[in-house]
């Protein structure tokens, strides 16, 4: 059994035989078809070998991707699960190979010490010293072999770059409900210098692990290894915004710049505009022209319009997506946004998320929200999350493939974006392709520190992964989020959900039943929570009569998205062949049918 077979074109021979030297140089035993012996059969021995191998290794090329011999191997390595592919050279690979974790290797001519190459050894490593995972049983089998592409690791930050972490703005205002303004105001500007090429900028989840407490700013430049600190306060009050900034030089703790704004709400964009220029210039960096176009470039000009989806935004990274109420509110002020800038995509994009969330979590039969991304991307082709948001919908009406394919757009315009990532999670997650939907929830708990679903997530793949490490890691993630949470609001359903999940995942089931009995009491019809307790009621206090119970009320109103989710859940394997359960999905199925039409 040969631990990597080598899947290339004729024409890229003598760059994969480098490969194959590479890999012997690593330890590896490579099979590739240069190694037939005169005489031999060569399907045979190519199938049998293709087949035994622990990874399949793809070099990917302009002529690769056209090679019949080469997609039908990555095909099969696919479904075996042993596909490690790389490209080669810039090209556009077939569809469903686009959406699979690809190193970028077009750089690489040899050097063993390269970065990128040391990362893909330690992947086929991967593949190699594992077990084959076994077929996973109890949920329908998908219909579609895709599979979302792995984040890729990032070259090393330069330490000679001038580097910057923006803190999250003080909300100095005296309404504390205006914080989702100074919050707005802060991520937009770490969006504007990211927009620089010879800037590095910390990544807004990592700044804002710091919102609300008290800091040393050497401590903070020493843990991020940044050149640069920008922090600030912003005073809003009628129709009048106060912005005070100032940039530290972390090397010799001295103020670089600080200025203080007054202006009109109505200036808020050539506000921002000047604030990002003005830290550019102070830490002597170029900018390019088309950077400095791009820094201009706002979604709208519209302050009030922008106000409001400041406002929508921040209900739905506050709620989660398991509280109808908030969804509610999303939807309510995006509308209105768009009313008063029809051309303002990312509101539309948002809007259309709400939508999507009333309609397929909670059950609330009004517009999925098709429409209005399609709306967002037809002013915005280029707009990340508004395809991954379609992704979303697409799935729940049953198109997979072209979910994936939108999946597969979402992934190269922004890898980094958390809607993205939490989207490519759920689309592995319905495929029961666990062990990739890990790596994008991980990586969306990572993008947003008030996620609690995510790491609730992770409970049920690493459960079925059998990964009980991770699993507690995670389990303790969620429960502190989730206590954050409803410290904001007690009646919080999706967080006691999550809540209840990780407290029963870390072995106290007295306190997971009585956080249970309280949010039920609290808010009885929350389907999403209550299908959240199932799931600990089966799989950590296995009381499987309880679990139905709670079922029961999810099964009769929840609709098309959440069939799909409930047959790929792995929660759900232990009751599966219940006589019970075979009734409800049943009764469920009929009803949905009859009231969706075929996009069920």
């Amino acid at each position: 059994m040969p631990d990597i077979f080598l899947s290339y074109s004729r024409e890229d021979q003598a760059t994969a035989r480098r490969y194959a030297e590479a890999f012997k140089a690593e330890g590896f035993d490579v099979w590739w078809d240069a190694t037939l012996r005169s005489g031999e059969a060569y399907d045979q021995v190519t199938e049998k070998a293709l087949r035994e191998a622990k990874a399949v290794v793809v070099l990917w090329s302009k002529t690769s991707v056209d090679s019949r011999w080469v997609r039908a191997e990555a095909t099969q390595a696919f479904r075996n699960k042993t596909l490690v592919p790389a490209m080669i050279e810039p090209c556009e690979r077939p569809i469903m190979f686009e959406l699979t974790q690809t190193a970028e290797l077009a750089h690489w001519h040899g050097d063993a010490k390269d970065e990128i190459w040391k990362a893909f050894i330690a992947d086929v490593r991967g593949f190699v010293e594992r077990e084959r995972p076994a077929t996973q049983q109890g949920a329908a089998a998908p219909t579609t072999n895709f599979v979302t592409a792995a984040p890729t690791p990032k070259k090393p930050q330069d330490a000679n770059k001038t580097s910057i972490c923006v803190l999250p703005f003080v909300n100095m205002s005296d309404d504390p409900q205006q914080e989702y303004f100074s919050d707005g105001i802060s991520e937009d500007i770490i969006t504007d210098l990211s927009k620089v090429s010879a800037l590095g900028v910390v990544a807004r989840n990592t700044a804002f692990q710091f919102k609300g407490k008290n800091i040393d700013i050497g401590q903070i430049a020493k843990q991020l290894g940044v050149t640069h600190i920008l922090e600030g306060s912003v005073r809003k009050a009628a129709a009048r915004v106060r912005i005070t900034a100032q940039l530290i030089d972390t090397t010799s703790g001295e103020h670089v710049w600080a200025e203080r704004f007054d202006r009109n709400l109505d200036d808020i964009f050539a506000l921002q505009d000047e604030i990002s220029k003005a830290i550019v210039k102070a830490l002597r960096v170029k900018l390019a022209p088309e950077e400095k176009k791009a820094i201009e470039t706002r979604g709208t000009n519209n302050a009030e319009a922008y106000n409001l989806y400041l406002m929508a935004r921040q209900n739905y990274v506050l709620g989660n997506e398991g509280y109808s109420t908030r969804a509610d509110a999303i939807v309510r002020l995006c509308k209105r946004a768009t009313e008063i800038d029809p051309y303002y995509a990312h509101a539309w994009a948002l809007m259309a998320l709400g939508q999507m969330i009333l309609f397929y979590t909670h059950g609330i039969k009004k517009d999925d929200g098709l429409n209005a991304v399609d709306r967002a991307l037809a002013l915005a082709p280029d707009l990340a999350e508004a395809h991954a948001i379609k992704a979303r919908i697409l799935s729940d009406r049953g198109h997979t493939d072209e979910a994936a394919a939108e999946i597969g757009v979402a992934l190269r315009l922004d890898p980094d974006s958390y809607e993205v990532n939490k989207s490519a999670a759920r689309l592995n997650f319905r495929l029961r392709i666990l062990d990739q939907a890990a790596i994008y929830f991980e990586k969306a708990t990572t993008l947003m520190e008030t996620d609690f679903n995510s790491p609730m997530m992770l409970l049920s793949c690493y459960r079925a992964l059998a990964r009980a490490d991770d699993l507690r890691r995670a389990s303790k993630v969620a429960l502190i989020r989730a206590e954050k949470a409803l410290l904001q609001d007690p009646n919080n359903g999706a967080a006691m959900g999550a809540g209840v999940e990780a407290i029963a995942a870390q072995g106290d089931a007295v306190r997971a039943k009585d956080w249970m009995n309280r949010a039920l009491l609290i808010d009885p019809d929350n389907l999403n929570m209550r299908y959240n307790f199932a799931c600990t009621l089966i799989t950590q206090l296995r009381d499987f009569e309880m679990a139905l119970d709670m079922l029961g009320p999810v099964f009769a109103r929840w609709n098309s998205g959440f069939l799909k989710h409930a047959k790929a859940d792995p929660d759900l394997d232990p009751i599966r062949d219940d006589a019970r359960y075979q009734a409800m999905l049943a009764a469920a199925e009929a009803r949905v049918a009859k009231e969706t039409g075929p996009d069920a």
